[in-house]
């Protein structure tokens, strides 16, 4: 995209330089949030640490109106009777504002910036995020088209992940990706970027296009594979079905603290769609469609980390077997204020090296846990 595009923003009116004096932060490539708290706190994230800014506002009519032009930057209305805007920039950073009565001390701007350099899984090992290993195994995962999600906390690095595990999807395939706002940068020549359409204040509430509808519509357009930004409800359940019906490597991210939280929450989302099915059917449909939960979490030195890989090994009884196959095993604190440790495979050979074989990345996947994988 060029510049001139990058700043044509819905109805015209998304050019950045009319963000006031958070500018200087939005121009900042160290700083990854902005948190607007008032005239007076303003924040920003740097290395995963929060700081305070020297930057201020006359008084809260000042952030008012600054989060009254980012709303009609983005073509919506921060309206009295529901003063709630989330949307995407038209540089790609997501911006959330809550004004009062629902913001109790003034209206409060979020945005987390859109991330203009591409992290690999090269790069994350580099930067100790992940092992030379892991990032070896991660790159077996996607070349081999299983499905995962990829599980953590808010601001954990679960979209980075995701964009460092879609460079290795093959060139010839039609990925379609579906989002609320969109942060993936794929780089494959065949990609079908869908975003939701939220209800404005006023509008019919048919007029709303949710996750659901587009993951729905998105197995009509014939994808290889289905890259969802979020699961957070029923659209669990549609895409479990896509994962166990030839949509192979598909991605998805949500919000839990465990692997075995994530396989939960899967749980408690499918039965939203309100289907009745057995809670056994909907594990095994669970068990059957995925391969790997990916944790990630950001540790107290501000380092964001995979914290586990898990394989889902199948069913034993009513429950989903998993088996860990990676762990960030923490040493003794040495005073420093960071966090050391290592990335232990547990010894574990994944269930899945038929499946690797096949795609011939046997070699690869052996060089990844440190042993020689006999070829069958």
């Amino acid at each position: 995209m060029s510049t001139a595009d990058s700043k044509k923003g819905i109805q015209g009116h998304a050019d950045l330089t009319d963000v006031g004096v958070i500018k200087p932060l939005m121009d900042d490539d160290s700083v990854s949030d902005v948190l607007v708290n008032g005239p007076d706190h303003v924040f920003v994230e740097r290395g995963g640490k929060l700081e305070k800014t020297s930057i201020t506002f006359a008084n809260e009519a000042a952030v008012r109106e600054l989060a009254e032009r980012i709303a009609t930057m983005v073509g919506r209305e921060l309206n009295p009777i529901r003063p709630l805007v989330d949307a995407r920039l038209a540089d790609g950073s997501r911006v959330n504002v809550v004004a009062p009565p629902l913001a109790v001390d003034g209206t409060i701007i979020s945005i987390r910036k859109f991330t203009k350099r591409k992290v690999s899984l090269d790069d994350m090992a580099a930067g100790g995020h992940i092992s030379v290993g892991l990032s070896e195994f991660l790159k077996v995962a996607g070349k081999c088209r299983m499905n995962i999600i990829i599980s953590g906390g808010t601001g954990s690095g679960k979209t980075t992940m995701m964009n460092a595990l879609s460079e290795h999807i093959d060139h010839h395939e039609r990925v379609v990706t579906i989002e609320d706002a969109a942060e993936l940068q794929l780089q494959q020549p065949h990609v079908v970027r869908l975003e939701t359409k939220p209800v404005m204040h006023g509008h019919d509430p048919s007029e709303e296009v949710s996750i659901r509808d587009l993951l729905r519509n998105a197995l009509r357009m014939r994808p290889d594979r289905i890259i969802v930004g979020e699961v957070r409800g029923a659209e669990a359940f549609d895409m479990m079905q896509a994962m166990n019906t030839g949509h192979e490597g598909s991605l998805t991210t949500i919000h839990a603290n465990h692997p075995r939280d994530a396989i939960a929450r899967l749980e408690n989302m499918i039965s939203m769609a309100n289907l009745s099915i057995p809670i056994r059917s909907v594990r095994a449909q669970i068990a059957s469609a995925l391969h790997l939960v990916i944790q990630s979490s950001r540790m107290r030195d501000g380092v964001r980390r995979v914290t586990y890989v898990t394989e889902i090994a199948g069913m034993e009884g009513d429950v989903v077997t998993m088996n860990e196959l990676f762990s960030f095993v923490s040493k003794p604190d040495t005073g420093d204020g960071k966090v050391h440790g290592e990335f232990k495979w547990s010894g574990i050979l994944p269930r899945f090296v038929k499946r690797v074989a096949y795609y011939g990345e046997l070699d690869r996947l052996g060089t990844a846990l440190g042993i020689k994988i006999p070829k069958a």
